[in-house]
């Protein structure tokens, strides 16, 4: 089994990344609720392969440079920092969305599809 070691809570540069990629999807208010809900989130457990069946992503193969980046730092001892995550609403098919940490997602896939990720988990207003 792959042993990962995690940072406490996720890095302060991940939090612009996840706005980045939000304001592709929303308006500046949806975004900025959304980055607030994060950072206020506690941090919970996930398995990789529930993310991306929540996501409806496939995952990014090993030879992703990003993804090849995030399984080296696993092999050396580094910690990763905790995924972002935005909830879905099965109710209307809408998916999770991996606000940020997909390439860490798809690397411990590959590494144990059953890998425990912690994530901070915020709701769409």
């Amino acid at each position: 089994m792959v042993q990962v070691k995690w940072k406490a809570v996720p890095e302060e540069h991940d939090y612009p990344a996840a706005a980045d990629y939000l304001e592709l999807l929303g308006d500046k208010a949806m975004v900025e609720a959304v980055v607030a809900e994060l950072k206020a989130a506690p941090v919970v457990v996930k398995k990789a392969k529930d993310i991306l069946r929540a996501s409806q992503l496939e995952a990014l193969t090993p030879t992703n440079p990003h993804v090849r980046k995030d399984l080296l730092k696993v092999n050396e001892g580094k910690k990763l920092s905790p995924i972002l995550l935005v909830r879905g609403d099965c109710q209307r098919n809408i998916p999770m969305l991996i606000a940020d940490g997909y390439h860490r997602v798809c690397a411990l896939y590959w590494a144990d599809e059953n890998i425990e990720i912690p994530a901070k988990i915020a709701a769409m207003p």
